[in-house]
């Protein structure tokens, strides 16, 4: 597939050692200059070393490099993982000739197993001897762990001030509204401000990756990073500006399209579902109603079931803690009205609305009918193939 590829950063990407299974599962993104970074990180208590040492080490705002390997999380592994996880960042900082402070580390895969550093001090070497412009894509591959398929989107930005940005993520489980994405790693050659990449991040993350469900579980090792390296234009991007506006734009869309695809690959599932509030008093009242819906195992076994079961999703928005009038409250399956005024609107229009659950993809339109504010989460369904998936995920 083709790719809008930010100028200034290099991939690599091999297969170390750590996954059993021999597939790649050792990465490394370097930008050919330290670029502005800006960084969320998981909500969860328990978290893992890479993450702590990849959050201190961010603080001042620059990266050059992110090392990534997938198989083993490196989490709730003591004082011992602590060592490897730093090991493995001053062996990339001394191969690639940069500063500790300038390299970001992550790691995804099972909890509480000792990471082996033989595979690194390997592997660190050939990543760097092979590192390639054209390899993206081989770098979202390694990522994977229960993934069906890698997730990369891009946008090009050609006016005045051009630019590309590229995003590469993994996650199919254990996703869920707090920082969800497990790993995502969005690269762009623009010049953008620090505060403004800050806020951008921010931002979208609430739009797209704070805004999906798989399962319900938080990692513990997830990461958001944005690096900015200004290879491509000499004009800063400030915020206030319309180029911060088209900017954000464009970062909105990646950060979407990734968290989509982690959702369209959640584990076992065979639809993406759009859960739209509109209607509400203000988007925090919107946000609420359009959760808890998507993370009800009630209503994501009927969208499994293909069943138009609307008297769930009524339900959902009640307990929601939203302010709703449940007599107001109008629910659409696609364009199929199910629910008018918080009533029936009749088995036809069910059965209509049962074809529409057939399909792989479909919006679901919860109306409150209380002001004009809206939000949207993508949920996907829960079916037999999650349990299967996570029972034998160690064995």
């Amino acid at each position: 597939m083709n790719y809008h590829i930010p100028s200034g950063f290099r991939f690599s990407a091999l297969a170390s050692g750590i996954k059993k299974s021999g597939e790649p599962d050792l990465a490394l993104i370097v930008s050919d200059v330290p670029a502005t970074c800006a960084a969320v990180f998981t909500q969860n208590k328990v978290v893992a070393p890479p993450v702590q040492i990849s959050r201190k080490n961010l603080e001042a705002g620059q990266c050059q490099a992110v090392l990534v390997n997938s198989g083993n999380a490196n989490a709730c592994t003591g004082a011992e993982g602590f060592r490897i996880a730093r090991e493995t960042l001053k062996l990339t900082a001394q191969t690639l000739n940069v500063g500790d402070d300038l390299i970001a580390i992550s790691s995804t895969g099972v909890i509480g197993v000792q990471l082996p550093l033989e595979p690194f001090r390997k592997g660190i070497p050939l990543l760097v001897s092979s590192l390639n412009p054209d390899q993206g894509e081989q770098v979202a591959e390694a990522m994977k762990t229960t993934d069906a398929f890698a997730k990369i989107a891009s946008v090009q930005e050609p006016g005045a001030v051009s630019y590309s940005i590229l995003g590469l993520a993994k996650g199919a489980g254990m996703i869920h509204p707090n920082m969800a994405t497990m790993l995502g790693f969005v690269l762009t050659d623009a010049r953008v401000e620090r505060k403004l990449l800050d806020m951008a991040l921010r931002n979208g993350v609430e739009k797209s990756f704070n805004s999906i469900t798989v399962d319900g579980d938080t990692s513990t090792n997830d990461m958001v990073l944005v690096l900015a390296n200004g290879c491509s234009n000499e004009t800063m991007i400030t915020a206030g500006t319309s180029e911060a506006e088209t900017f954000c734009r464009h970062l909105d869309r990646v950060l979407l399209d990734l968290a989509k695809m982690i959702v369209r690959d959640g584990e076992g599932a065979t639809k993406l579902v759009e859960i739209k509030v509109t209607g509400a008093i203000n988007q925090q009242e919107a946000r609420k109603a359009a959760r808890s819906v998507a993370t009800s195992s009630l209503v994501k076994t009927a969208f499994f079931g293909e069943d138009a079961n609307w008297g769930r999703i009524i339900a959902a928005v009640g307990y929601s803690g939203a302010d709703i009038d449940p007599d107001a409250i109008d629910i659409s399956f696609d364009q199929i009205p199910v629910a008018k005024d918080g009533l029936s609107t009749g088995p036809e229009n069910e059965a209509e609305a049962t074809e529409v659950l057939k399909g792989d993809e479909f919006v679901v339109t919860i109306n409150l009918n209380q002001g004009s504010a809206e939000h949207s989460y993508f949920t996907s369904d829960l079916s037999y193939e999650y349990v299967k998936i996570n029972a034998d995920y160690r064995t």
